[in-house]
């Protein structure tokens, strides 16, 4: 067995902060040890060692989402790297753009990814856009109730409905959540 296939990272493991490059949202975090920087430093490609499969491993090998390496930089105490990226697809394992989306989209990702038997997400996404997209409009009428003449606990709840409902009709058309913040970002420029 050489030491490249050893079940311990060669070196010190290092955090690797992944980055898109073009938006600068921050895709995952993962590890790298020596042996992963000089294998994404000849590929161009990120490499990571995974803790969890004491293993090499080439993002997207499996998924084909893999990622192709911008810059590779170490922090000032030379303990992390930032990793910055243009992906090619989702980082995330659930679908999503980013490792670091709202739990409601994760939740939301991964019904879409692994439909849940008696899941009310699940049955929207099954029912195709309409469904969610019907339900966006019925619960901005009920916003606008809610705003102009009833608690402030009732719009909060309304306003829950809203986004949830928004979220299932993005994810029923294959849209991210990441899409609308980069939009909203842009616009705030």
């Amino acid at each position: 067995m050489t030491q490249l296939d050893a079940l311990e990272p060669v070196g010190e493991l290092r955090a690797a902060i992944v980055q898109e490059a073009d938006s600068g949202r921050v895709l995952m975090l993962a590890w790298m040890d020596d042996e992963a920087e000089r294998r994404t430093r000849e590929s161009g490609e990120a490499w990571f060692w995974s803790r969890s499969r004491s293993e090499y491993w080439h993002k997207g090998a499996t998924s084909g989402n893999t990622m192709a390496v911008v810059e590779l930089r170490d922090d000032c105490d030379g303990d992390a790297l930032l990793v910055r990226v243009k992906p090619n697809g989702p980082a995330c394992h659930t679908g999503s753009l980013s490792c670091f989306a709202p739990d409601l989209w994760r939740t939301i990702s991964d019904r879409v990814q692994n439909p849940k038997e008696g899941s009310y997400t699940t049955s929207l996404i099954e029912a195709g856009v309409a469904a969610p997209a019907r339900k966006v409009g019925e619960e901005g009428v009920e916003i606008v109730v809610a705003a102009l003449a009833e608690s402030d606990e009732r719009l909060v709840s309304e306003a829950a409905d809203l986004l949830y409902h928004l979220y299932v009709t993005l994810a029923a058309r294959g849209i991210d959540i990441a899409a609308v913040e980069d939009e909203l970002a842009r616009r705030a420029k």
